[in-house]
């Protein structure tokens, strides 16, 4: 068995201490929406794969892009002071957007600047612009499920050589793009998509890195022949994530909620959100108090189509 192992990448146990002080060493990855961040055990975690999924239009996107940029807040600041790989299979990814985003976080971190007591914290805020956060996303294009493989295998390397770019987000926006056609072999995709989860949770726990990914969603059908909306790609890819955030819609407007319906520490919780031209944001107290109305008067949705689709 040891002639086995030695030369592969087992490279023997680590104690539960130090597995505890690995989980610790980087703060989670905010999300701009306090609600929510609660409902995630304080942001993203670094070190595991988390997906987002939902509906066209319902938001993975947008929160995909303020994740590129909270990761980035300054660590006096308690964020992470990193830098995120964004890869984009759908084409979806929208530079101008992403730079009106960029601005609103500037100025949020920035306005805080008054609650630092040293000049070297001082100094960390005042170098946070827009085109240092743009710089610091870096974006990747790829356009068939053999390029993604191939930059997900590649990627390790390119984080051990670049060290100093401190790389502490993945995100993958949408993981089901491209394996939903061109696949006559099931049992083909299932063993591609197992590969793949394998890599990316591997990266996230070698690497430290918090990776996210988007996905889609498809008609499911019970066993009584009812219909209902779960994510995409099957069982093979839903056992690759570790913490799995349900989007929804709830009504016209905009007031969106995230359900995570699964994780193996925290338990299934929703959070209202909303969108704006800022970003991702806590729902303004006028609409969270519509909603709470029509949750008791059971005209809301706040349980979500999707939300007890583990």
């Amino acid at each position: 068995v040891l002639a086995a192992v030695n030369g592969t990448s087992v490279a023997g146990p680590v104690t539960a201490s130090e597995l505890l002080q690995k989980q610790h060493r980087y703060p989670p990855v905010v999300t701009f929406c306090q609600h929510l961040d609660d409902v995630l055990g304080g942001g993203v975690a670094m070190g595991s794969l988390t997906e987002v999924t939902g509906v066209p239009g319902v938001g993975k996107t947008q929160l995909a892009m303020q994740l590129c940029l909270n990761v980035q807040i300054p660590s006096c600041l308690g964020g992470v002071s990193g830098t995120a790989v964004y890869v984009d299979t759908e084409g979806s990814f929208t530079v101008s957007r992403l730079r009106e985003m960029a601005a609103a976080t500037e100025k949020r971190v920035q306005d805080l600047v008054g609650r630092l007591r040293t000049a070297e914290e001082r100094a960390q805020v005042e170098g946070f612009c827009v085109e240092c956060l743009l710089d610091s996303v870096l974006f990747y294009r790829v356009h068939d499920f053999t390029e993604l493989l191939a930059l997900v295998t590649v990627l390790p390397a390119y984080l051990e050589a670049n060290v100093h770019r401190n790389v502490r987000l993945l995100v993958i926006d949408s993981i089901a793009f491209p394996f939903r056609c061109d696949f006559a072999d099931m049992a083909l995709r299932s063993r591609l998509l197992q590969t793949l989860g394998q890599e990316l949770q591997s990266l996230a726990s070698r690497a430290e890195v918090a990776v996210v990914v988007t996905n889609q969603v498809t008609t499911k059908f019970t066993a009584n022949g009812e219909a209902h909306l779960g994510p995409s790609l099957g069982d093979s890819w839903s056992h690759a994530v570790t913490h799995r955030l349900v989007l929804s819609c709830d009504s016209a407007d905009g007031c969106r909620t995230a359900h995570l319906v699964k994780s193996p520490a925290l338990p299934n919780r929703s959070a209202s959100f909303c969108i704006t031209s800022r970003g991702i944001r806590d729902l303004p107290a006028a609409a969270q108090t519509r909603k709470r109305t029509l949750e008791q008067s059971g005209c809301g949705s706040s349980s979500g189509a999707m939300a007890g689709q583990g």
